[in-house]
């Protein structure tokens, strides 16, 4: 080992203290085993730990997102809103950390530099920024979909004077707009959320908008006593109704086709689906809107119009609404009032399509036709999505292949949660699970890896690994899915292009795009049959 040392070993290393890392340390000590999770920040929370900006807030539900494991805790937290703030989400996961006492099995502070399986001893190496080496037969990621902070890449970024930061690595004491000269680079879904509240208090804010995207009213509001009984009372059917609908949530699509009805009914039924709470208005819409382009063209007409009547400047609206893409092929941002935000007085748009961005000064933002001054630069530019937080680890598996290079055509995996040549790695959230409401996959995942483990256990097993053949069938069923849906024929984080990232220029299919019922299914039945796409040993 090069002269350092070796720590006891585990059974299980866990990279992530998010919410997939929390809950697979409380299932793997309910085997019996011996396990540390290993967290770059100080604290529990992943996404919620990390996304601090103004605004940041959950768009599923809060009673659909919280963990389901536990009835007692479902009943002793109540949230106070319908789609609860940062601040409170973060709250509940250190709640929930301190009553099932996690934090004795997690190292902070500790970012994983490196692991390497060890064909001889049949485990993991893992090692740590500081050197330190630890070693485990099973490695189980939990690093998240969307935890690969990318930054643009503009001329002259790290020259600015003043303040500057990704929303992910937002400061942890507060940020003071007042007075200030505010830019915002992005408009995905964080953006959409930070301006909403920069806006309310900045001088100035300046919004570099490089592609519009769709976005769709929240409707959030207090969760009332009455309510709050309501919900605790009905948790064994809201979590039911989280396992039958496509993506998890609670809404899900309309069986109906958009031209089955009159052009009066959809209005109608678009109209309702736009004043209600939460994502029904992108998946709960008629069955072919994400899958026929003339269906779809009546959907972005509708969101169109909406907008034009929500921004009274209409070259401004123009410049908001999407014409690369029809409404919900990409990731849909839920806002409250963020169109209205143009409105204002100030408030600036700027469509760095017309006037591109040439560099960052020390006092500011150059485009090609002015220089701006700010004080403070948010760069909200999105993430290296699904694949970025497994390349950011050098992770090598059978014969010192890497991960990267495993993946460099696209990633290849087992239902998401195992990989070819990479024995006993385990992956939470991989590529190819089912996304949505993510604590749902979440819990899914990590039930069935534990599942798995145990099964192990009984058999006296210790070595995991997925079959080539189980691989391509997967592989074949992924893309099959992945057929006709208008959303892969976009370039999004859904399809694997971000373009701060060398080399993630081309579309590939990273996502898993059947329904979470299949998807389960296709995982129950392997697990029913024994695990015979697996070899255990």
């Amino acid at each position: 080992m090069g002269g350092l040392t070796m720590s006891d070993d585990f059974d299980a290393i866990i990279i992530g203290a998010g919410m997939s890392g929390m809950y697979q340390l409380l299932r793997l000590r309910q085997l019996g085993m011996r396990v540390r999770v290993f967290e770059t920040g100080t604290g529990v929370g992943g996404t919620w730990y990390w996304n601090r900006y103004p605004g940041a807030r959950f768009d599923s539900e809060s009673y659909s997102y919280g963990f389901s494991f536990s009835p007692e805790l479902l009943q002793e937290w109540s949230w106070s809103e319908h789609f609860a703030p940062q601040p409170e989400t973060l709250r509940y996961l250190n709640h929930v950390a301190d009553r099932f006492d996690l934090r004795r099995d997690i190292q902070f502070n500790s970012r994983v530099a490196s692991a390497v399986y060890r064909e001889a001893t049949r485990d993991w190496a893992v090692t740590l920024d500081d050197g330190s080496v630890h070693a485990a037969r099973f490695l189980i990621t939990a690093v998240g979909p969307l935890s690969a902070a990318t930054l643009p890449n503009i001329e002259g970024r790290d020259s600015f004077q003043g303040q500057s930061f990704h929303t992910y690595y937002w400061p942890h004491e507060p940020v003071d707009f007042v007075g200030k000269r505010v830019a915002v680079i992005g408009t995905g879904a964080t953006g959409v959320q930070t301006i909403q509240e920069v806006a309310k208090t900045a001088a100035q804010l300046t919004v570099f908008q490089r592609r519009p995207n769709w976005c769709a009213p929240l409707h959030n509001r207090p969760i009332t006593d009455e309510e709050q009984v309501q919900i605790k009372a009905s948790y064994p059917d809201i979590f039911r109704r989280c396992e039958e609908t496509f993506a998890c949530f609670l809404h899900t699509g309309d069986p109906r086709g958009t031209f089955e009805v009159t052009a009066e009914v959809r209005e109608a039924f678009l109209e309702r689906l736009y004043s209600e709470p939460g994502f029904g208005i992108w998946v709960g819409l008629f069955r072919d809107m994400l899958i026929d382009p003339a269906a779809n063209a009546i959907v972005s007409d509708f969101i169109a119009r909406k907008i034009r009547s929500r921004v009274k400047d209409q070259a401004v609206a123009e410049k908001l609404i999407p014409t690369d893409h029809g409404f919900g092929t990409r990731r849909v941002p839920l806002e409250t009032r963020y169109y209205e935000v143009y409105n204002q007085p100030n408030v600036t748009l700027v469509d760095i399509k017309e006037t591109p961005i040439e560099r960052i000064t020390p006092s500011g933002i150059r485009t090609s036709n002015a220089d701006y001054a700010f004080d403070i630069i948010v760069f909200a530019t999105g993430f290296d999505a699904l694949t970025g937080s497994f390349d950011r680890i050098d992770i090598r598996g059978e014969g010192g292949v890497t991960l990267k290079q495993k993946w460099s055509g696209g990633a290849q995996t087992l239902m998401g949660m195992l990989v070819e040549g990479f024995p006993n790695l385990l992956m939470l959230l991989g590529p190819h699970t089912a996304l949505g409401n993510i604590p749902r996959s979440i819990e899914y995942n990590v039930d069935w890896v534990s599942r798995l483990l145990a099964f192990m256990q009984q058999h006296g097993q210790r070595h995991v690994a997925a079959r080539p053949e189980a691989v391509a069938a997967w592989m074949t069923h992924v893309m099959e899915c992945g057929e006709g849906l208008l959303s892969n024929q976009v370039d999004s984080w859904f399809t694997g292009v971000n373009s701060n990232v060398e080399g993630k220029q081309t579309r590939v299919i990273a996502r898993y795009s059947g329904s979470a019922p299949d998807y389960r299914a296709w995982c129950e039945r392997i697990a029913a049959d024994g695990y015979p796409e697996l070899v255990l040993d």
